[in-house]
């Protein structure tokens, strides 16, 4: 393969860009949804030192939309049955790091192990299967995208009713149990509208690589803010960047949408780690 194959690959369908756009709409509009929730509750993944848990999640997530695809169900449907389930069992049994993360280690491989058998007996299209791990930019039907936006809806009125008992027991647990913050209730609360974003993003940008949309966006926003407001703004931004453009740029090449949203969410958040490199180095220096 040389450079222009490469080429192709990458906007080999740029003449015909309007006609497939409008074919993805759907897909543009639960990524956008998907990019702003992502980007606010990845906030509080950061703080709460859960990357670990988003990828056992989404293990759960895409054995539970595998099931369904095998049974003829919604997909949409079982990857939330899956999300809800894991993130409660994380939720209820992991109130300790150390717990939380040999739960995630337990629940991984099983769930990745009940995806893969679900998906060798389904016997339809290969895209089918191949979306729920990477993700596909025609994948969102109408019927699912109320779905989809209904969830994200949820989710961001959840954290927004939460959002001070939840930001006060990420940052500081002991004061918040000390004061009177029902820690256990909030931290369920959180994991189980953490569930329903992973089913979000496993039907966007597949179970494998649900972290690039729900961890980069924070991280990257963390190295050049601290703010209590302008942190989760900036990562609702960067989240919302890399799901939309990534789409928008699939639509003019023949990869799936993945690849294209993993390396603007990694340039983003390598460009926000050498400003605040920079910004720190200036700040000893002087």
């Amino acid at each position: 393969m040389n450079w222009s194959d490469i080429g192709d690959a990458l906007f080999g369908g740029v003449s015909q860009y309007g006609a497939i756009l409008a074919l993805v709409q759907n897909s543009l509009w639960a990524g956008a949804a998907l990019g702003l929730v992502g980007g606010l509750i990845g906030v509080f993944i950061m703080q709460r030192d859960m990357a670990f848990a988003v990828h056992g999640i989404s293990e759960l997530s895409f054995a539970g939309a595998a099931a369904a695809l095998l049974l003829g169900f919604d997909v949409v449907a079982g990857s939330i049955v899956g999300s809800v389930l894991a993130a409660a069992i994380i939720g209820w049994l992991g109130a300790r790091a150390r717990d939380r993360n040999s739960i995630i280690g337990v629940l991984m491989p099983f769930g990745l192990g009940l995806g893969i058998l679900f998906l060798s007996l389904y016997s339809g299209r290969s895209a089918n299967r191949f979306s729920l791990l990477t993700g596909q930019i025609v994948s969102v039907q109408s019927s699912q995208l109320t779905w989809l936006i209904a969830i994200s809806a949820v989710v961001l009125v959840g954290l927004l009713v939460i959002w001070r008992p939840l930001r006060f027991d990420s940052l500081d647990p002991q004061s918040a149990a000390a004061r009177g913050v029902p820690t256990r209730t909030v931290s369920l609360l959180f994991m189980l509208l953490l569930g329903l974003v992973v089913a979000v993003a496993v039907h966007i940008i597949g179970a494998l690589l649900v972290m690039a949309l729900l961890v980069t966006p924070a991280a990257a926003a963390m190295r050049v803010a601290h703010g209590p407001l302008i942190v989760p703004v900036l990562s609702a931004v960067f989240g919302f960047v890399s799901a939309v453009g990534g789409i928008l740029l699939a639509v003019a090449g023949t990869l799936p949408v993945s690849p294209y949203i993993t390396t603007i969410s990694f340039a983003i958040y390598l460009v926000c780690r050498l400003i605040g490199a920079r910004r720190d180095s200036t700040m000893r220096a002087a």
